[in-house]
């Protein structure tokens, strides 16, 4: 068998009970937590216009678009996967060579579920199989120092969640993951240099794109079966030799993603943890501050601290303050907090911050980048006027080491929702996805397309519905 055939294999025996409780959980804060980004990020100039043209290219369909309206599955994909990555808040998954943001995969396996009618056991199995490919190509064949960004292995990761939603079979979902593999490869320059619109646009273009192909292979459209391990394959072309015997593989990775307490690039949330903390302790006033010297490990400087992918003291626009680690130390002391109103282009522009990103040095640290990526080892140093100060911390509450709970994840959401989704509707959403096993999944896509409905269940009747399903299914 070839790799995509074991991975196929993989695919089509995985199944709901194969999760753990603890992968359940887990599973199920991180899609709130998703939700909560999609629903924060409605309104951002990049979703409009990626709305104004689903709108004009479809504007049908029976999959829902979070805040309203419906279109095809692959388009559906896109748009709700825009919503889930604008704001750059959404999990992560650290290894040694490559960072990826497995949530992600969420907009693609929920339009995919919502298409055949199945249940939330359907898109949590079919989600958990996502996770489980990403992350473990993302462990044993990163792309990042060849050039490519982590959409080459979210390819992989999409066709196996969106074939598993669909329940194809195995030749169907081989063909799938040949066809996206060979044809989704992108380049890193994405997030390096002047950042775009499409940092955040790329991931849910490869989901839609490989949504639509995965649907052809469903129809019989077939793909190179050696994508991986043939000539001019992935392993030649890209990642170089690697071994997954999918047969041991489980469902369990979920547990190893993190989640962002700030609205900030992964890698930079425990130097923004120790500026805040600093900030806190020593009741810092920034316009004291002479200088801060940031120690970090080697991947958060050379991502955003003006290693290997650009200068990072150049801030003019969302995209390129998320992802610089002078900013985002600055915009935190001088505000006390990184949320989605650090990034308007009044605030970054503003010169307070313009002035004191300049007066930051950042330097990565043989000891913390042998921490990582089980630490996130970041030490700051702030000279002032008068006294220096410095704090050192390895994680934060989100990191592997400190999970997000349930009530964590609910706050973070309600912070994001609130200013476009009711209190109740907030509550309903919340109360679909902890129960999520015991619904249909247009049970939950019904209350994402209703908002602003002031009683928070939709035409639907959440209330009664979910009461009926307990009573049904889930004793």
């Amino acid at each position: 068998m070839t790799h995509a055939e074991q991975l196929g294999d993989f695919v089509s025996r995985a199944s709901f009970v194969d999760l753990s409780e603890g992968a359940r959980e887990q599973l199920k804060i991180r899609i709130l937590d998703s939700l909560g980004c999609a629903i924060g990020a409605i309104g951002a100039s990049p979703v409009q216009f990626l709305r104004m043209q689903v709108d004009e290219f479809d504007g049908r369909g029976n999959c829902t678009l979070i805040g309203g309206g419906k279109a095809a599955p692959d388009r559906a994909a896109f748009y709700n996967g825009a919503l889930i990555r604008y704001l750059d808040f959404n999990d992560s998954y650290l290894s040694k060579s490559e960072t990826c943001h497995p949530s992600d995969n969420l907009a693609a396996v929920l339009a995919a579920t919502e298409y055949v009618d199945g249940t939330g056991r359907d898109l949590m199995a079919a989600l958990a199989v996502a996770y489980q490919v990403q992350c473990r190509l993302s462990d044993v064949a990163p792309v990042r120092a060849a050039g490519f960004d982590h959409t080459t292995q979210g390819s992989y990761a999409i066709a196996a969640g969106v074939s598993k939603a669909l329940e194809l079979n195995n030749s169907q979902t081989t063909n799938a993951i040949g066809i996206c593999g060979t044809a989704f490869n992108a380049l890193r320059v994405t997030r390096t240099g002047r950042l775009s619109h499409w940092k955040g646009l790329a991931y849910p273009n490869a989901s839609a794109a490989c949504t639509f192909a995965t649907f052809l292979a469903s129809r019989g459209t077939t793909g190179p079966l050696e994508v991986f391990e043939g000539e001019k394959g992935f392993m030649d072309a890209i990642s170089g030799a690697f071994y997954i015997d999918w047969s041991l593989e489980n469902l369990e990775r979920v547990t190893r993603t993190i989640l962002k307490k700030h609205n900030a690039e992964v890698h930079s949330q425990t130097a923004i943890e120790c500026g805040l903390q600093l900030r806190a302790e020593k009741e810092l006033d920034p316009t004291e501050i002479e200088h801060i010297d940031v120690e970090t490990f080697d991947v958060a400087y050379n991502i955003i601290g003006g290693g290997d992918e650009g200068d990072k003291t150049f801030v003019s626009t969302k995209e390129e303050a998320d992802h610089s680690l002078p900013y985002l130390i600055s915009v935190a002391l001088l505000d006390g907090k990184v949320m989605p109103e650090q990034y308007s282009l009044e605030r970054i522009n503003r010169p307070d911050v313009q002035n004191l990103l300049h007066r930051i040095s950042i330097h990565p640290i043989n000891e913390y980048s042998s921490r990582f990526p089980d630490e996130m080892p970041s030490r700051l140093t702030v000279t002032l006027n008068d006294r220096v100060v410095t704090k050192e911390i390895h994680d934060y509450p989100g990191f592997i080491t400190q999970p997000m709970s349930w009530k964590m994840a609910f706050e973070k959401f309600e912070k994001l929702a609130s200013p476009l989704a009711t209190k109740q509707a907030q509550r309903s959403i919340a109360d679909a996805v902890k129960h999520l096993e015991c619904l249909r999944v247009r049970d939950l896509t019904r209350l994402l397309g209703n908002l602003g409905d002031p009683t928070g269940s939709g035409p639907a009747g959440f209330k009664r519905h979910i009461g009926d399903q307990h009573a049904h299914r889930c004793p």
